[in-house]
C-alpha cells in the first residue's frame, strides 16, 4: 500500500523499514499529530536478557519517544507463566515466579540505553502485566472478557493453525495466551491511555484481538502496528550467532562479541541493518549499504560502532574496534577478547580442546566443536588444531592461549 505519512513516527517506521502492517495507517498517523501517543510492546521474561532479535522492537520504542510519543515497556510477568505459542512447535517450559522475577530484573537493564524513563508526558514507563493478570477472577474474566472471543476465529490465526496443521499438541493453557495479550491492551488503554500496540508480524493476530477487545469493551479506538520478522539475507533468524544467542546484557555477551557480531554482517544486509539499528541519516545508510568489495567492510565497522555505542556506550565500541584491529591486522591477542579463566585444579588431568571451544562460546556443542576441528576451522595461537582429543595442562597456559573459530571469532583462555 502507498501511504504518505504526515507524522514523524510513521515516516520513520515506513522509510527505515520498520513497518510490516498497521490496522489503520491514516487514523494512527492523525492521532500521532494530535498529541502524545502512548504505545507499548510486550516482552515475556523467558531468559535473563533479551537478544538482538528483540532489538528491532526496542528501536521502535526509542523512535516513538524521539518523535514525541510515550513508550510503555510491558514485562510479561503474568503471561510468561503461560508462554506464547505463536509459531512454536512445542510448549514452553513453565517457570517459577522467582525465576520470572529474576529474568525481569535482568531484562530491565537492556532498556535504559534506549529510552528515558521518568514521570514526564513522553517519559517511558515499565509495567508488569502480573499486576492485573495474577488477581483475575476466572469466572468473572470468562463472563466479561471471554465472551468477546470466537473460538472459530482464534483457530483461524496462522500462529495457531500452523501448530494444529502439523498435528502438534496445543494445550488449553497456551490457547488462552492470545486472550490475555488482548486483555493487556485493554488494561493499558484503561490505565495509561495506551493507543497503539507494536510487535513482530508473528503477533498480528494477537494484536488485532486486543484492538477489537478494547473497542468492544470500552469503545475506544486503538491501533496495531507490526514490524517484519527479520531474517538475514542468508535466511537465518535474527538473534542467533554460530555460538548461540546474541544477548543484549554485557555479562552474557561481551561488548566485543556484540561488536563483532555486527562487524560480521553479510554484505547484502548492511544497508538494511543501518536503517533499522542505527540513527544514521537515511541517505548515509543507503550510501554505505551500496558500497562493494573491500569498501563494504568499512561500512560494517560503521554499523558495528553505531549499534554497540547505542547499547554499551562509545567507549566500549571504540575498545572493541581497537581490539579487532589488533587481532586481525596485527595478529595480536587483544585485551578485550572474551576470556575464560581456568582454576588450577581443573588442569590436574588436563582440559580437552573440545570442551574449551564450547566454554569459550566458539562452538555450540561438543559435536559442533569436533566438526569445526575436522573441517580445519579451529586454531590455537593461530596454529590449526588437528586433534580433537588434545588436552591442555597448566604448562600450556603459562601464557594466555588464543582460540579461534573460522576467521573472525576469537577467545582467550587464561589460568586463574
Amino acid at each position: 500500500m502507498t501511504y504518505h505519512p504526515k507524522s514523524d513516527f510513521m515516516r520513520v517506521m515506513m522509510t527505515r523499514g520498520f513497518l510490516a502492517d498497521c490496522t489503520d495507517y491514516q487514523a494512527l498517523d492523525e492521532a500521532l499529530l494530535k498529541g502524545v501517543v502512548p504505545g507499548y510492546i510486550g516482552f515475556d521474561a523467558t531468559a535473563k536478557s533479551l537478544h538482538v532479535g528483540s532489538l528491532i522492537q526496542i528501536m521502535m520504542l526509542r523512535w516513538l519517544q524521539k518523535c514525541g510519543g510515550k513508550p510503555i515497556v510491558l514485562m510479561g510477568g503474568g503471561t510468561t507463566k503461560i508462554g506464547d505459542p505463536s509459531f512454536r512447535a512445542d510448549e514452553r517450559p513453565l517457570l517459577t515466579n522467582a525465576q520470572i522475577d529474576d529474568n525481569i530484573a535482568g531484562i530491565k537493564r537492556a532498556f535504559a540505553p534506549y529510552v528515558s524513563f521518568g514521570d514526564g508526558p513522553t517519559d517511558a514507563i515499565m509495567v508488569n502485566n502480573a499486576e492485573w493478570l495474577d488477581s483475575l477472577n476466572y469466572i468473572g474474566f470468562l463472563r466479561d472478557i471471554g465472551r468477546h472471543f470466537s473460538v472459530n476465529r482464534m483457530l483461524s490465526f496462522e500462529s495457531v493453525k500452523s501448530r494444529l496443521d502439523r498435528e502438534q499438541s496445543l494445550s488449553f493453557l497456551e490457547f488462552n495466551y492470545m486472550i490475555l495479550q488482548a486483555y493487556d491492551f485493554l488494561e493499558l488503554n484503561r490505565r495509561y491511555g495506551c493507543l497503539v500496540q507494536m510487535g513482530g508480524s508473528d503477533q498480528w493476530g494477537n494484536i488485532v484481538n486486543g484492538v477489537d477487545l478494547t473497542r468492544r469493551v470500552v469503545d475506544h479506538e486503538v491501533y496495531g502496528l507490526t514490524s517484519p520478522l527479520l531474517t538475514t539475507s542468508d535466511g537465518k533468524k535474527m538473534g542467533k550467532s554460530q555460538s548461540g544467542a546474541v544477548w543484549l546484557n554485557g555479562d552474557m555477551y561481551s561488548p566485543y562479541e556484540f561488536w563483532q557480531f555486527w562487524r560480521n554482517t553479510t554484505d547484502a544486509d548492511v544497508g538494511r541493518f543501518l536503517k533499522l539499528y542505527t540513527e544514521l541519516p537515511l541517505d548515509e545508510c543507503e550510501r554505505l549499504g551500496a558500497l562493494a568489495g573491500a569498501e563494504i567492510n568499512a561500512a560494517k565497522v560503521v554499523l558495528a560502532n553505531a549499534v554497540t555505542t547505542l547499547l554499551h556506550g562509545a567507549e566500549a565500541a571504540a575498545a572493541a574496534e581497537a581490539t579487532a584491529r589488533e587481532v586481525f591486522e596485527k595478529g595480536g591477542i587483544g585485551d578485550d577478547l572474551p576470556t575464560i579463566t581456568l582454576a588450577p585444579e581443573e588442569l590436574a588431568e588436563g582440559v580437552g580442546i573440545v570442551q574449551l571451544l564450547v566454554r569459550a562460546g566458539l562452538a555450540a556443542s561438543g559435536k559442533d566443536a569436533k566438526r569445526l576441528i575436522a573441517e580445519g576451522g579451529a586454531r590455537m595461537n593461530d596454529e590449526p588444531v588437528t586433534d580433537a582429543a588434545l588436552r591442555l595442562g597448566a604448562g600450556d597456559l603459562a601464557q594466555p592461549v588464543k582460540l579461534t573459530a573460522g576467521k573472525k571469532r576469537h577467545a582467550l583462555v587464561t589460568l586463574g
